[in-house]
C-alpha cells in the first residue's frame, strides 16, 4: 500500500496537499483498523475529520475524535491500538504510540517516524507523523447515533453522531473552546450553508454546555443563534479565523466564502 501512497503523493498539486493526503489515508486504514477491532460497537465518530468522511467538507483535518455511547463494556482502548499496530506492521510501516487514557478523554498520537521522508515529502529522516485518536469516555448526554457505509482508500462502515448532533458538538466548541479554533468557524459556516441541514440538538448541547461550566441560560430554538452571534462578533477574524484555516483548505477560493458578515448574516 505504501506504493499507491508514493503515487498519490506524485499527484498532489503541492507538498503540503501531499502531507494532507498522507494523512487522510492514515486516518482511513486506522479507522479501518477500528472497525476491525469492533469498536464501533461502541464509539460514535464526531468532529471535524467525521465532517470530512461523511459529507466532504472541503477542509482537510487532522484528529480522529469519538465519544463512547455504547456497550462500555466491550471497550478496549489499547485493544484497539494493539489492531492498529497489527494492521500497520503487516505493511512494513514504521510506528508508535504516545498513549494517556488516565483521564477522562483517551488519546493516542499514532506515530508514523520516517514516513514523509520515505514518500520525499521531508528532508529529515525521522520526521514524524502523527494521527492522533481522542475517546471521550463520559460525552454528555443526548446525542443520536447513525451509521454509514462509505469508500474512501478502504470501505468502512461508521457509527457516529446524527446531522442535529454533529451541529450540536461544533456550537459547544465555537462557544465554550478557550482558544478560537479557525477550523471550527469554517465548519460553522459549512453547516449553516446547508440548506437542508438539520437544527441542532439542543438537548446534546446543553448538555455538553453543562459540562464544560456554561454560565449562560439554557439554549433553545430561539435564543442559540443570538450566542452564536455574540461570540462570533468577538473574535479577531484575520488572527483567530483566517490564519488557521488557511493550511487546512482543499482549495484557497474556500477562504473567501468565510466572511464574517455573511457569517453573521446566516444566524440572524
Amino acid at each position: 500500500m505504501k506504493a499507491y501512497l508514493i503515487k498519490l503523493c506524485a499527484e498532489a498539486k503541492t507538498p503540503l496537499i501531499a502531507q494532507h493526503l498522507v494523512r487522510e489515508y492514515l486516518q482511513a486504514r486506522i479507522l479501518q483498523s477500528l472497525q476491525r477491532a469492533g469498536a464501533m460497537q461502541s464509539l460514535a465518530f464526531h468532529g471535524g475529520t467525521a465532517l470530512r468522511f461523511l459529507y466532504e467538507i472541503p477542509r482537510y483535518s487532522e484528529d480522529l475524535d469519538f465519544a463512547l455511547e455504547r456497550a462500555p463494556e466491550a471497550y478496549d482502548f489499547r485493544g484497539y491500538l494493539r489492531q492498529i499496530e497489527q494492521d500497520f506492521l503487516a505493511e512494513a510501516y514504521t510506528l508508535n504510540f504516545k498513549v494517556n487514557d488516565k483521564r477522562v478523554v483517551h488519546k493516542a498520537f499514532v506515530r508514523f517516524r520516517g514516513l514523509l521522508y520515505e514518500l520525499g515529502l521531508s528532508v529529515h529522516q525521522d520526521e514524524v507523523l502523527a494521527v492522533k485518536l481522542e475517546i471521550d469516555t463520559n460525552p454528555p448526554a443526548g446525542a443520536i447515533l447513525a451509521t454509514t457505509s462509505l469508500k474512501r482508500y478502504v470501505a468502512l462502515n461508521l457509527q457516529h453522531h446524527d446531522r442535529a448532533s454533529l451541529l450540536a458538538g461544533k456550537l459547544h466548541a465555537v462557544l465554550q473552546r478557550v482558544y478560537p479554533k479557525g477550523r471550527d468557524i469554517f465548519d460553522l459556516w459549512w453547516y449553516l450553508s446547508q440548506p437542508e441541514w438539520d437544527m441542532p440538538n439542543l438537548e446534546l448541547l446543553n448538555h455538553a454546555l453543562a459540562q464544560s461550566d456554561w454560565q449562560g441560560p439554557v439554549m433553545a430554538p430561539d435564543n442559540w443563534r443570538g450566542f452564536v452571534r455574540k461570540r462570533l462578533e468577538e473574535l479577531d477574524w484575520q488572527k483567530d479565523i483566517l490564519h488557521d484555516i488557511q493550511a487546512f483548505l482543499i482549495t484557497p477560493e474556500w477562504e473567501k466564502q468565510v466572511d464574517k458578515k455573511k457569517l453573521l448574516g446566516l444566524l440572524t
